[in-house]
């Protein structure tokens, strides 16, 4: 299962004047002007009796509208590829392929509020959540009843992604910091293409 939750993937902050809007402007700066970027990212789950269940680590490369790559490296191999049409999942140790329409995938995920076409209002609800430590949060609220998840807060500093906290149906949260961030990068066009390997099984396609 990926750990993003790409087909589905803590406490109140005060507000003032001065930062109210400061979320909201990152992100619509974020969509305009970030039309790619890598960056590593470091994901820690917490269940909703607040002990981690699981940490991850790995690199992540996206490409608007809705191409994408996560590299896990730890705590097992595993790809995630969306190339624009298709979204590929490959897990190494079970040398198995999971194949479906992005679209399908995408929708109201988390996901979708980074490698999207920008335009979130349609799936979701958007307002500022203040700030802590220097980042400026957004809270994203899906309009679809099931998407899987509760809402997801993305965390900008200088304009710059930071980090997003996803909280599922559940009560559990995903966490996710990324760092070494780079905006429109030069990206190989490889990146976004995902061929199984020999021998995989292929589910789906």
């Amino acid at each position: 299962m990926p750990y993003f939750k790409v087909a589905a993937l803590v406490a109140a902050f005060a507000f003032s004047r001065v930062s109210n809007a400061a979320g909201l402007d990152d992100l619509k700066q974020f969509l305009t002007q970030t039309k790619a970027a890598k960056s590593r990212f470091s994901q820690t789950v917490v269940g909703r009796n607040g002990k981690t269940t699981q940490k991850a680590s790995g690199t992540f490369v996206f490409q608007r509208p809705g191409k994408f790559r996560f590299v896990y490296e730890q705590p097992y191999a595993q790809i995630i590829v969306g190339d624009g049409q298709k979204l590929w999942t490959w897990d190494k140790d079970l040398n198995q392929v999971t194949v479906k329409p992005v679209t399908q995938a995408l929708g109201a995920t988390p996901a979708a509020l980074l490698t999207g076409d920008g335009q979130l209002e349609r799936n979701f609800v958007l307002k500022d959540a203040g700030q802590s430590d220097g980042i400026a949060w957004v809270e994203a609220t899906p309009k679809q009843q099931d998407a899987g998840f509760d809402r997801v807060r993305i965390g900008f500093e200088g304009g710059h992604l930071r980090g997003m906290e996803v909280r599922d149906n559940f009560g559990q949260t995903t966490l996710i910091q990324f760092s070494n961030f780079e905006a429109n990068p030069a990206l190989d066009a490889s990146e976004f293409r995902f061929t199984p390997p020999k021998g995989a099984d292929v589910v789906g396609e």
